[in-house]
C-alpha cells in the first residue's frame, strides 16, 4: 500500500517533511547569510579603501573589475561542484566550500595593489564555487516537488537577510582607523570587515560537516518510518518525472537548448543584480553626499522588500504550480523601477522606494526560476544543468559591476549604467517567458497525443 492511500505512512510522511525543514533548512539558510556577506561586503569596505592612501590606485573601474572577476573563478568549478554534490556528499563539499572561503575572504584584509585584489577575488570564487546549486540540488534529495519552491525560499532569503545584517555591523567596523579612531592590531576598518566576515564561514564549515545529513536514510533523527515514508514519496516521483522525461545524459542536459537558454536569461538577471547590490552604497553616496553611517542604514530598507517578496512568490509559485511568470513578473517590475531610478536624483526617499522595488524583483523570481530545470530533466542531468546555468549565468556577476565601473569613470555618472542594467534584466524576462510558454505548449501536445493514442 501506498504512503498516499496509507494513514500512517502519510502521518510519517508529513512529520518527516517538518523534521526535515527544521533540520536542514535553517542551517543551510545560516550558511549562505555567511557566503553572501563574505561576496558582497566589498560594496561596503569599497567605501574605505577608495580613501585608504596605502592602496594604489583602487577606483570604480578596479573595483568592477575587482568584483566581477569574483565569478570566473566561480565558473570553473561550479559544474563539477554540483554534480560532486549530486553523486558523492553535500556534507563534505559544502563543508570544505565554507571553510576555504572563509580564509580566502580574511585574506582580503592585506591587499594593497589592484592586482592583489584582483587574485583574492578569483580565488574567492573557486573557493565558494558550488555552493548555491548544491544546495539547490541538494535539497532535491530531501523535499518533494510540492515542498521544494518553499524550501528554496527559505533558503534563499539568506541574500536579502545578509544585505540587511551586513551594513550596520560593517559600518560600525569601518570606524576603526579613520575620524581619529586609532588602528586595531595596525588594520584599519575596511580590513577588519574582512577579517570579521571570514571566521564565521570556518566555524560553520565545522558545523556542517558535524550536522549536515546526504540522504533520508542516513539521518537518525528521523524514525524507520518516517525514513522510509520520505524515501518511498521522493522514489516514486523520481520515477514517475523519469517517465514523462527519459533518461538524460549529464552532456545531453549540458547542451539542451532550454538549459542553454535558461543559462542566457540567468545571465542577464544577474547583471542586473550584482550591478545594483555593489554600487547601490556607492550611489546614495554620490547622489546624496552621505557619510557612512546614514549609507549604511539606508542600503538594509531594499532587502526588506527582497525578503518579502521571496517568500510570497515561493509560496504562491508551489500553491499554484505555475513557474515562468512567477520568474519573469519580478523581474519585470524590477527593471522599470531601474529604469525610472535616475529621474529621482534629488529626492533621496523616492530613490530608495525605486532601489527596495528594484531589489524585490532581482530576488523574488528565483525559487520559481530554479524549479524549471528539474521539470524537464532528470536528477543528475539536472544538477549538471543547474551548475552550468549558475556558473554561466553569474558571469553576469562580473559583467555588471565591470559595467558600471567603466561607464562611471567615462560618464562620471551612474545613470547610464543604470539604464543599461534595466535593459538587461528585460531581456532576461523576455528569455523565461518565451522558453515557459514554449515548454508548456509542447507539454499540451504530448498530453493530446497520449489522450488520442489511448482513445484509439
Amino acid at each position: 500500500m501506498t504512503s498516499s492511500t496509507n494513514p500512517n505512512s502519510e502521518a510519517a510522511l508529513n512529520s518527516a517533511r517538518r523534521k526535515a525543514y527544521l533540520h536542514l533548512v535553517p542551517l543551510l539558510f545560516v550558511c549562505y547569510v555567511v557566503a553572501y556577506i563574505d561576496r558582497a561586503n566589498v560594496a561596503i569596505a569599497k567605501l574605505g579603501m577608495e580613501k585608504d592612501v596605502r592602496l594604489e590606485n583602487f577606483n570604480s573601474d578596479t573595483f568592477g573589475y575587482g568584483m566581477g572577476i569574483f565569478f570566473v573563478g566561480y565558473l570553473l568549478l561550479e559544474i563539477p561542484g554540483t554534480l560532486i554534490v549530486e553523486r558523492w556528499s553535500a556534507r563534505l563539499w559544502i563543508s570544505r566550500i565554507m571553510v576555504t572561503w572563509g580564509i580566502l575572504a580574511s585574506l582580503t584584509a592585506f591587499v594593497t595593489k589592484p592586482w592583489h585584489f584582483y587574485t583574492v577575488r578569483f580565488l574567492l570564487g573557486l573557493g565558494e564555487a558550488g555552493f548555491y546549486p548544491g544546495v539547490i540540488v541538494f535539497l532535491t534529495h530531501w523535499f518533494p516537488k510540492a515542498d521544494r519552491t518553499k524550501a528554496l525560499a527559505l533558503f534563499m532569503i539568506g541574500s536579502p537577510i545578509a544585505q540587511m545584517v551586513s551594513p550596520p555591523l560593517s559600518e560600525r567596523l569601518m570606524r576603526i582607523g579613520t575620524n581619529g579612531n586609532a588602528a586595531l592590531f595596525g588594520l584599519s576598518g575596511w580590513q577588519w570587515v574582512f577579517m570579521f566576515w571570514g571566521l564565521p564561514a570556518v566555524l560553520l564549515g565545522l558545523v556542517v560537516m558535524m550536522r549536515l545529513v546526504d540522504r533520508p536514510h542516513q539521518a537518525k533523527w528521523l524514525t524507520l518510518e518516517e525514513r522510509e515514508a520520505l524515501e518511498m514519496a521522493l522514489n516514486k516521483e523520481r520515477n514517475s518525472h523519469l517517465e514523462q522525461t527519459g533518461h538524460m545524459t549529464v552532456m545531453q542536459a549540458l547542451s539542451n537548448p532550454r538549459v542553454i537558454i535558461l543559462a542566457v536569461a540567468y545571465f542577464f538577471v544577474v547583471t542586473g543584480n550584482y550591478g545594483m547590490e555593489m554600487y547601490m552604497p556607492s550611489i546614495l553616496e554620490s547622489w546624496y553626499s552621505l557619510n557612512m553611517k546614514n549609507v549604511a542604514y539606508l542600503v538594509i530598507i531594499p532587502p526588506i522588500g527582497s525578503l518579502i517578496g521571496m517568500i510570497l512568490v515561493g509560496w504562491n509559485s508551489d500553491r499554484t504550480g505555475e513557474r515562468t511568470f512567477h520568474a519573469a513578473l519580478p523581474i519585470i517590475i524590477g527593471a522599470l523601477a531601474l529604469l525610472i531610478t535616475p529621474w529621482s536624483h534629488g529626492n533621496k526617499w523616492l530613490t530608495i522606494v525605486l532601489f527596495t522595488i528594484a531589489m524585490t524583483g532581482l530576488k523574488a523570481y528565483l525559487p520559481a526560476f530554479w524549479a524549471l530545470p528539474n521539470q524537464f530533466l532528470s536528477a543528475s542531468a539536472a544538477a549538471a544543468s543547474i551548475g552550468m546555468i549558475n556558473s554561466f549565468g553569474n558571469l553576469g556577476g562580473a559583467v555588471g559591476p565591470s559595467v558600471m565601473g567603466k561607464v562611471k569613470e567615462i560618464t562620471k555618472d551612474y545613470d547610464y549604467g543604470l539604464w543599461y542594467l534595466a535593459a538587461s534584466m528585460t531581456i532576461s524576462a523576455i528569455i523565461i517567458i518565451l522558453i515557459g510558454t514554449s515548454a508548456k505548449a509542447k507539454a499540451r501536445n504530448i498530453a493530446e497525443k497520449k489522450a488520442r493514442a489511448e482513445e484509439i
